[in-house]
């Protein structure tokens, strides 16, 4: 089998997959889903989910840990929402910490 159609098998086994993980959502009973333990869980599994892309997106770079501009705009972004800032101004906050520090040569 060459590898064009091996490309070609791997996606549509995952379009299969995600089909079925689609269909099994759908046939889960409503009480299920209204339990108030289902809502805390999915609450604290989105938030689990977002932290740990919020990691790999701030504090790598290839396959290695770096301290760069984007974690200084990111402690700049905190410190705002800390401070309950607008959110507009929180991004463009972050935005001219990090592009001072990387016209600076610092990341």
């Amino acid at each position: 089998m060459s590898a064009y159609a091996l490309l070609w098998a791997a996606i549509v086994a995952a379009g299969l997959l995600a089909w079925l993980t689609k269909l099994a959502g759908h046939t889960v009973p409503e009480a299920w889903l209204e339990n108030p333990r289902v809502h805390r869980i999915a609450a604290f599994v989105t938030v689990a989910l977002l932290s740990a892309l919020f990691a790999v997106q701030a504090f790598t770079a290839g396959s290695s840990v770096v301290v760069d501009a984007r974690v200084a705009a990111v402690a700049v972004a905190a410190v705002l929402l800390w401070r309950r800032a607008p959110f507009i101004v929180v991004v463009l906050a972050a935005a001219v910490v990090a592009a001072a520090l990387r016209w600076l040569g610092w990341g």
